[in-house]
């Protein structure tokens, strides 16, 4: 088989570049998954402790006192965020996805003439 036409090289070189993509967003939402996992951790860790035990943050290289009901609203918080982050990568994932199943289609029927 000879050179590939350009637009064929074209499809190519987006599948690549969508197979990249899409790479990335996984990887982004394990390490986002990995962040919620550890929030809801140290949520159910913090909740257990009663109302009058010393509770410290980690601020920069320092830990910080904290009331109980400030340090349970934070990782509320930050576990609302990590939520709504996976899913905007979880549609993202799966718009990146359909992309490279259509490029795929097109690479197949671009190719499957020459093959004849």
């Amino acid at each position: 088989m000879g050179e590939l036409p350009p637009q064929v090289q074209n499809m190519v070189a987006q599948m690549q570049q969508v197979q990249q993509q899409l790479q990335a967003v996984i990887a982004q939402r394990m390490q986002v998954e990995a962040l919620l996992k550890e929030t809801n951790e140290a949520l159910e860790e913090v909740k257990k402790v009663a109302e009058d035990t010393p509770v410290f943050r980690v601020v920069g290289n320092i830990l910080v006192k904290s009331k109980k009901e400030e340090v349970v609203k934070e990782l509320e918080e930050k576990k609302e965020t990590y939520e709504v982050r996976i899913n905007t990568l979880k549609r993202q994932e799966d718009r990146l996805k359909e992309r490279l199943s259509e490029i795929q289609s097109k690479l197949q029927s671009m190719l499957s003439p020459q093959a004849g």
